[in-house]
């Protein structure tokens, strides 16, 4: 026979033998009664003035009537265009772009002073060649660029949907979709453009939509056709009427309208609305109406690129570039002043010296007329613009192109490294941005998110507290179970989850019994408010290998699986289907929940979904029995505010609670808080009036909202809280140790709990037992200004501007090597205090605050006082902070240091955060690719990131720091060493060679000027030893020059071939390969009779002198920069020497197991 129990209100009916059929008669009734009430509410005043028609603007749909949608032609048709450039924009747009550098600008003067006759040094054609080759091999790169996506776009906009035209639909392509047409979509097809669903194939308009496309999600997601339109689409009736929009906006999680059919005004949100680029699953097909198209879809207008960044090291190239510039117009002025001198002095004789005439001589009609001669001032300028032409390579143009190229071989490495690879999702490494590969070997501060990033965002159900006791979970056994009939309820008829959960045996033991009481009523709401009060969508299947698909079978055994949106939800629901609980329908008016067998209907009256304001969830439900409850969830910030405080029972609960809460988020738990109340008719019928017109409104409906809301979520009874587990990744804790380990300081930003923020930063090793914990939690400016001025003054915090003074590198007499301290270049000394406190500063200090205080601080005048104690602290944990608040902290470090600053995250409340920062990772995990679409780099793992940074960072900035340097040396020679370095081993055995990029060794000013200076220096000798070695001799110009010419080619490859540290086939064919072709050249050249340096190179040969010449150069030269390589490397070793001197001893000596000094490494 039928059990039937009672809890308070509430009705169960068993059908365990026999197929339940729903009451739809009865839902019918109640659901026309409740529009009458509704229609009569309305009629009723209201508190909101909805004034949208004509303040805002809306844009009117008229369905299935796309000519008066557009009557005044203002909407844009459906194709796409995402390419830059057209036939007839391409060369002066594509130009336009690439003189954005400076350095172009540059060369275009050169290249035009040099048309000039009187300044033509090179010829007008040979001078254009540089500029014209750089210009068309980027342009060329641009178009091909361009053309993908002119043919991404084509295809794209080429195909067809079915569209109502002509009463009937037709394939119709994509293109010439308009607004306001009707589109049928079939399952597993793409949607055209962004739809409101006027039906679909299930008889409730419900239909599942997949968006990874849009944003990487791959969890289903439901969206609802109204009833109103739902019905009549079924029954294959023409709907008419009128939608009422805001303006295209870029927001997918929102839409705001209503819509006007058959007389009747309703809402429209974004649980109505399917955007183009996702895909119909699950659902036969769905019917909709095109709001809007083309360029204003939601999908296109989130498809701008991440803001340009540009590298550090190019903003110095571009400081030593005006240095040069600099000593490039001095180097002229000293010439052309030369120049006017000389010609003063010889003025009597420019008739008969080389090269200078003031007139012709020569028989004919030009003999006696004036010659290339403009007087003196004008020759000096002449000579000062000529000398410009000369000198033009002291800046490389070719240094530009070649560190494109070098980064694209640093992004092929990258991207194959193996050990960068993420196995559990299949991603590989991407480089999503190629000018800045060498700013990751100079991080100095690492921006996280926590829930995602440093976990896993897989959430498993642990702990609960149901009316003030504490459950835990534990392995599922039968022995556990006391009862028989229970272990039949649980085991045998429950459904088949996806994955087992634990469950406590007490409490299941607990729900399974016939007990009444206020403690069992609250165990079963709590548990039905778990399944309820969600978005969850249930996917019901026969067996687990069966796909997904919607089971009408009641009686037999089930599997199911739960798509969400949010992972808490997906374990929430999950946990309360393994004690009984089981949600397995939902549909856009009701849920069906199986309660250990008992089917119990649920009509949903209303649900206002989680927002950061309120940071909760409520569901207003009407039970079988015609009694209405709301039931809420949310965290304990804001539902502790909310709870009745009637009797000392409740409060005596709540304080049970509360510190069953502070022990799971101390474990590194996060939380929830479960409530409910009854709603009286009263209550009931304010809240329906209040709810429909926030919902239909298109001014402020998110305020309006939650005002409803406060409403029915005030003098809740507690039901108790959830604890759900979220793992760490793989290598976290090793991966932060490394990271501190190299210098880095890593703060973590997070929305969650503070007590859950500090268990989470212990378990990953980023806060230590030995850390002194500053926690700001202010409530007001002035508080917390009081507790960042008691901070500072406690813990002997120095100001911002006294820093530098501090922060210097300290050498150790010991072994040589240069050591930076943790708090060095943007870091705080601490300083130690008089008296007792003494050994607490000199612990390190680890800053926690919460997003309350950050409201204050960063925008008010307490920026410095809180840059002043965070730099000071070796961590830094921000607890629940809003997406623009962790922007506001990236940019406080990097607005007021020179430090370079990396942001990690997963989700699209990280994108502000990773587009603020220096540096932008994305992780490619549970919460979407919004992350990853705005990041400039994109991994699987954040353990990856130690990888990234201490290997290929250090690798790159190595390696373009010498390519740079050895441009402005010499720009005739491609880098060969930069495929030579340090083994990714010693890298990641010795985080601290990291610390390399922190002290800008391989790249900086100081060493600009010594590189410069020898450049001088053998500029000199080069010129000079020539000079003096056959002064007295008969030599030509010609020879002069020859000698000159292989001279400096043998120079300039023997200065590199001293830093190469490893010989490979490709160094000595670049290195001497490159002497041997200029050799050939030479002779080649010389062996033409008509050139005026025939058979030179044979006459110089011949002579013993022109080889000690060479010889004789090499070696003073080079002495001065050998010594000092010497003398420097013996002396003062740098911990990149020293390992590198390791590396070789250690395969040299296989047997001996010599390894560098730890500290120095």
């Amino acid at each position: 026979m039928p059990r039937q129990g009672s809890w308070g209100s509430m009705e169960l009916h068993n059908n365990c033998n026999t197929r339940a059929s729903f009451d739809i008669s009865r839902s019918s009734s109640l659901a026309q009664e409740n529009l009458s009430k509704s229609q009569r509410i309305r009629n009723k005043s209201v508190d909101f003035d909805d004034h949208l028609p004509h303040a805002e603007n809306p844009r009117l749909i008229y369905i299935n009537d796309p000519r008066r949608t557009n009557d005044k032609y203002e909407f844009t048709g459906n194709e796409i265009r995402t390419s830059k450039y057209t036939l007839i924009t391409f060369l002066p747009k594509n130009l336009f772009i690439q003189f954005h550098r400076v350095a172009y600008l540059y060369f275009l003067a050169i290249a035009a002073l040099n048309q000039l006759p009187p300044l033509a040094v090179f010829g007008r054609t040979v001078s254009l060649f540089p500029l014209l080759f750089v210009l068309c091999v980027t342009a060329i790169k641009d178009g091909y660029e361009d053309w993908r996506r002119h043919r991404s776009d084509r295809n794209e906009n080429n195909r067809e949907s079915l569209v109502i035209q002509a009463g009937e639909f037709q394939m119709k392509k994509w293109k010439t979709i308009r607004a306001g047409e009707v589109v049928k979509i079939h399952a597993d097809e793409t949607i055209p453009c962004d739809m409101v669903l006027l039906g679909t194939s299930d008889p409730s308009g419900l239909a599942y939509i997949q968006t990874m496309n849009l944003d990487g999600e791959s969890n289903l997601k439901t969206r609802y056709a109204r009833q109103e339109t739902a019905s009549s689409i079924f029954e294959g009736c023409n709907v008419f009427g009128l939608i009422r929009c805001e303006q295209p906006n870029r927001n997918i999680y929102e839409f705001t309208a209503n819509m006007e059919f058959n007389g009747h005004r309703f809402p429209l949100s974004q649980s109505n609305i399917v955007l183009r680029g996702c895909q119909l699953k699950n659902t036969d097909w769905i019917i909709g109406v095109v709001v809007y198209a083309g360029q204003e879809t939601k999908a296109m207008l989130n498809s701008a690129v991440s803001p340009s960044k540009r590298s550090k090291l190019e903003s110095y190239m571009n400081r030593e570039t005006l240095w040069l510039s600099i000593f490039l117009l001095v180097m002229c002025s000293v010439v052309a002043v030369g120049m006017g001198l000389w010609l003063h002095r010889h003025k009597d004789e420019l008739e008969t010296l080389p090269y200078y005439r003031k007139t012709y001589i020569r028989n004919g009609r030009e003999n006696g007329k004036a010659y290339r001669y403009y007087g003196i001032p004008m020759e000096t300028f002449f000579s000062f613009l000529s000398s410009i032409i000369v000198f033009q390579i002291m800046i490389p143009i070719s240094l530009y192109i070649t560190m494109e190229l070098v980064r694209l071989g640093q992004s092929y490495f990258m991207i194959e490294d193996k050990h960068m690879y993420c196995s559990n999702s299949g991603s590989r490494f991407q480089c999503r941005s190629l000018n800045i590969n060498e700013d990751l070997g100079q991080i100095r501060y690492v921006f996280s998110d926590k829930t995602g990033t440093l976990t896993e965002n897989k959430m498993e159900f642990r702990k609960a507290s149901v009316y003030g006791k504490d459950y835990r979970s534990s392995n599922f056994t039968e022995d556990s179970l006391q009862d028989d009939n229970i272990i039949d309820a649980a085991v045998s008829s429950r459904w088949k989850l996806k994955s087992e959960i634990s469950v406590d045996s007490e409490l299941m033991n607990f729900l399974h019994k016939d007990l009444a009481g206020d403690e069992r009523i609250a165990a079963h709401l709590f548990f039905l408010t778990l399944a309820a009060c969600n978005t969850v969508i249930p996917i019901v299947s026969q067996d687990a290998s069966s796909g997904h698909g919607r089971s009408d079978s009641w009686g037999e055994a089930k599997a199911i699986d739960y798509q969400g949106e949010s992972p808490d939800e997906q374990a929430l629901v999950s946990a309360a289907s393994a004690y009984g609980y089981t949600l397995h329908e939902r549909t856009s008016g009701h849920i069906v929940i199986d309660v250990n067998g008992d089917k119990l209907r649920l009509d949903v009256l209303g649900l206002h979904e989680f927002d950061s304001v309120r940071k909760r969830m409520s569901v207003v439900i009407r039970f079988p029995d015609n009694t209405i409850k709301v039931l809420v969830k949310g965290a304990d910030t804001t539902m502790f505010s909310i709870l009745a405080r009637d009797t000392e029972k409740d409060n005596l609960i709540r304080q049970v609670t509360q510190s069953h809460l502070t022990e799971y988020s101390s474990e590194g738990l996060r939380t929830l808080v479960v409530a409910a109340r009854d709603l009286t008719d009263a209550e009931l019928e304010q809240w329906q009036c209040r709810y429909e017109d926030a919902s239909t409104s298109l001014i402020d409906r998110a305020a309006k909202l939650r005002q409803t809301a406060a409403l029915v979520e005030c003098n809740l009874n507690l039901l108790g809280a959830t604890a759900i587990e979220d793992k760490l990744q793989d290598g976290v804790p090793e991966a932060i140790e490394a990271l501190r380990q190299a210098g880095i300081k890593v703060w973590v930003l997070t929305g969650d709990k503070q007590e859950t923020a500090i268990s989470i930063g212990l378990s990953c090793k980023l806060l230590t037992a030995d850390m002194l914990q500053i926690i700001i939690n202010g409530n007001s400016e002035e508080e917390c200004r009081n507790l960042l001025t008691d901070a500072k003054t406690r813990y002997g915090v120095q100001p911002a501007h006294r820093k530098n003074e501090n922060s210097k590198r300290s050498h150790n007499p010991q072994n040589g090597y240069l050591e930076i301290p943790d708090d060095a270049k943007s870091s705080n000394v601490l300083q130690p205090c008089s008296g007792k406190e003494e050994p607490d500063v000199c612990a390190p200090l680890a800053l926690i605050i919460d997003g309350n205080s950050l409201v204050y601080i960063l925008e008010k005048d307490l920026e410095s006082e809180l840059f002043d104690i965070a730099t000071s602290c070796k961590v830094v944990l921000c607890c629940r902070v809003a997406p623009l608040q962790k922007a506001g902290i990236v940019d406080l470090i990097k607005s007021r240091t020179d430090d370079m600053t990396l942001a990690i995250g997963d989700g699209a409340n990280d994108v502000s955060m990773i587009q603020m920062a220096d540096v932008g990772v994305g992780i490619c995990g549970q919460e979407g690719r919004q992350a990853v679409m705005a990041s400039d780099f994109a991994m699987g793992q954040f353990q990856f990131l130690k990888r990234l940074l201490l290997v290929h960072g250090h690798w790159n900035y190595q390696r373009v720091g010498y390519l740079v340097l050895y441009n402005f040396y010499r720009n005739a020679v491609f880098c060969f060493d930069a495929l030579l370095d340090l083994s990714h081993k010693t890298l990641l055995k010795y985080p601290k060679l990291y610390g390399a990029g922190h002290r800008h060794e391989a790249y900086n000013l100081q060493l600009f000027w010594i590189t410069m200076i020898d450049t001088l220096w053998q500029s000199l000798v080069l010129f000079y030893i020539p000079l003096f070695t056959y002064k007295e001799s008969s030599i030509d110009i010609w020879s002069i020059g020859s000698l000159w010419t292989i001279a400096v080619v043998i120079l300039v490859n023997m200065h590199l071939a001293m830093d190469i540290r490893r010989w490979v086939f490709i160094t000595h064919a670049a290195v001497w390969g490159s002497i041997i072709i200029t050799y050939a050249c030479m002779v080649v050249l010389d062996s033409i009779p008509i050139f005026p340096n025939y058979w030179t190179i044979y006459h110089l040969a011949k002579s013993p002198t022109y080889w000690l010449t060479i010889l004789l150069i090499i070696i003073v030269a080079l002495l001065p920069r050998f010594l000092f390589k010497v003398i420097h490397q013996i002396f003062w070793p740098s911990d990149i020497q020293i390992a590198r001197e390791a590396e070789i001893l250690r395969k040299a000596t296989p047997n001996m197991r010599s390894k560098p000094n730890e500290d120095s490494s």
